[in-house]
């Protein structure tokens, strides 16, 4: 008996899946599918799948040709799987040639081309709305925002605005776009969405007149370091019934949600003491205090929560520069410590000591891919996500649910979280030696 095995997402099962299993089942006698685990998905970054796995399951089974269906769950279990069934051949769409050649160590590998002109991404762009971003900058970097739309359904990047014309042309032709927009009107009318990553002076100005064109708006944080502007541009979010989302990665990342569960779950007890540090030495684009301040505390405050019962601060600076900053923060049953390295260079980390052990988030923490738990009992655990991101690719494609389904505030980082971030800053500024 000639075994055989293919796998797929099979999303929006459309001609060319059917035609797929067709050609795979005639290249034996018995055949084997795997189907894309949601988790598996979610641990790639492909965010775009819109099935869900029974659904998905389902379709692959009606069409009568699987004799097997399996759930493809994590990274490297191909090799598993064709040693376990004893495979012969593993066949796969042509638009992969070459990427599994080493699987010829294991079985013969067989590359099948696909229907023409059909696909689930096609059918995607052709069924759901595509909402197109608008770019305003004042920098050469992007912040990833082209590559991370790239993979999400339902998303893409448009044109380019900026104040000096020359730099807009030349972040036009680096990354590609649809072109330079040649004033804001032109922009705000080719766009659904705004992305502003202009220095913070220029933050409020911009985004208020997005708002107020009636855009969504994602803006780098802190939108502002005068309250009562950001408050004002949250009532014109509310008054247009627009998303204003804070481009604050650390919420949205998949290794510090499940690290947040485990602690508010109660894992290592109650939360006795929270370290966070972030150091401007380690991002490869230009951070100011300003943002960095903002990275550490709002881990900090969707853990710990919003009420501490004091706040200190002492920040060292040179001319209008801060270079370093360390805050305290004392809560009901503990306590927590930020400490901002601008030019002076700090150790990244997240340490939460609770009373029956301690959950970490090692070097570069913002993009980890997993964290440790050394529990009192002597356990220890290492909690690994499969995948490595800063969370904006999950920020994206929340932006998108959010359109979909009418909803104009996220959970993952509020409008009270985001003036609460504003608010810590204003007073930790004010108290400067």
């Amino acid at each position: 008996m000639k075994r055989i095995i293919t796998y797929g997402t099979f999303d929006l099962f459309h001609e060319g899946h059917y035609n797929m299993l067709k050609r795979a089942k005639a290249e034996g006698d018995y055949l084997i599918v795997g189907v894309t685990g949601d988790r598996y998905d979610v641990g790639r970054g492909k965010l775009s799948v819109k099935d869900s796995l029974a659904t998905r399951i389902e379709n692959v089974k009606k069409t009568g040709f699987a004799d097997m269906i399996i759930t493809e769950e994590y990274l490297g279990q191909k090799i598993s799987d064709i040693i376990k069934y004893d495979i012969d051949t593993f066949v796969i769409g042509d638009d992969w040639r070459g990427k599994f050649d080493h699987l010829n160590n294991y079985c013969t590998v067989k590359y099948i081309s696909r229907t023409e002109g059909i696909s689930s991404t096609k059918i995607r762009e052709e069924e759901f709305k595509i909402n197109r971003i608008g770019i305003i900058t004042d920098k050469m970097s992007d912040n990833q925002i082209v590559k991370e739309s790239g993979l999400i359904a339902g998303v893409s990047v448009g044109k380019v605005y900026a104040e000096d014309g020359t730099l807009a042309g030349k972040f036009n032709n680096n990354y590609q776009l649809q072109g330079v927009a040649g004033n804001l009107r032109e922009l705000f009318e080719d766009s659904d969405v705004i992305y502003i990553r202009v220095d913070i002076k220029d933050r409020y100005r911009f985004a208020k007149e997005a708002l107020q064109a009636g855009k969504h708006v994602i803006c780098d944080f802190p939108f502002s370091l005068d309250s009562g502007e950001q408050k004002e541009l949250w009532n014109i979010a509310r008054e247009k019934e627009r998303i204003l989302l804070d481009n604050i990665k650390a919420p949205y990342s998949q290794t510090f949600i499940q690290m947040m569960w485990a602690v508010q779950g109660g894992l290592i007890g109650d939360v006795i003491d929270f370290n966070c540090s972030v150091s401007k030495k380690d991002l490869d684009i230009p951070y100011l205090f300003y943002e960095l301040a903002a990275m550490a505390v709002a881990p900090m405050l969707k853990i710990l929560g919003h009420d501490y019962t004091s706040m200190d601060s002492r920040l060292i600076h040179e001319g209008d520069a801060i270079e370093f900053a360390t805050m305290y923060f004392e809560y009901p049953t503990g306590r927590a410590k930020i400490n901002v390295g601008n030019t002076i260079r700090v150790e990244n980390q997240i340490e939460i000591i609770g009373t029956k052990g301690t959950v970490r988030i090692g070097d570069n923490w913002w993009k980890a891919d997993y964290f440790e738990m050394d529990k009192t009992d002597g356990t220890n655990e290492v909690f690994n996500i499969n995948f490595n991101s800063n969370g904006f690719r999950f920020l994206l494609a929340n932006l998108v649910d959010m359109i979909s389904q009418g909803i104009i505030e996220t959970k993952f980082f509020s409008e009270r979280d985001s003036r609460k971030v504003t608010a810590i800053l204003e007073e930790a500024i004010a108290n400067r030696e």
